[in-house]
C-alpha cells in the first residue's frame, strides 16, 4: 500500500505512527497524518497551505486536541484505518510518479469525510 511513497512521505508516515503511539492510539488515522504532515510542512505543503489561506499551527493545534488520549496498552502492531487508505488510494490515483506529502494533503481535502479535512475547511472559512 505505501509502495508508491517517495522516502518524505515514509517520514511522514513514521511521524503519523509516532503520534498514534503518543496518544496511546492502536490505528494510524486521518488526524495523526494530518498533524506529521504540519509538523514539518516541506515548501509544497507550506505554499499550499498558504495559497488557501489555512493556518497550518491553528489546524496542527485543534487536531492535536481533538485526537484525545487512548488508553495505555502493550503494543501489538499498529492499524491502518479504512480512511488512511482511501486517502493513499486517492493520491495514487491523482499521482504520475511517487506520493509526495502534498498529494497525500490534497487527498485529504479531496476525501473530506475526516475532522482532518474539516478543520482544514473551517480554517480556510476564517480568512
Amino acid at each position: 500500500m505505501f509502495s508508491k511513497f517517495s522516502p518524505a512521505s515514509g517520514r511522514i508516515l513514521r511521524a503519523a505512527e509516532q503520534e498514534c503511539r503518543n496518544h496511546n492510539h492502536y490505528y494510524i488515522g486521518v488526524e495523526h497524518l494530518l498533524v506529521a504532515l504540519l509538523q514539518e510542512p516541506d515548501a509544497a505543503i507550506s505554499e499550499r497551505l498558504n495559497r488557501e489561506g489555512i493556518d497550518p499551527a491553528e489546524v496542527h493545534s485543534e487536531i492535536r486536541r481533538s485526537l484525545g488520549t487512548g488508553e495505555d496498552r502493550g503494543w501489538e502492531g499498529i492499524l491502518v484505518t479504512p480512511r488512511v487508505r482511501n486517502i493513499v488510494a486517492i493520491a495514487e490515483k491523482d499521482t504520475e510518479g511517487l506520493i509526495e506529502p502534498v498529494d497525500l494533503l490534497a487527498a485529504i481535502e479531496l476525501e473530506g469525510g475526516s475532522r482532518a479535512a474539516e478543520a482544514l475547511k473551517r480554517s480556510r472559512a476564517r480568512v
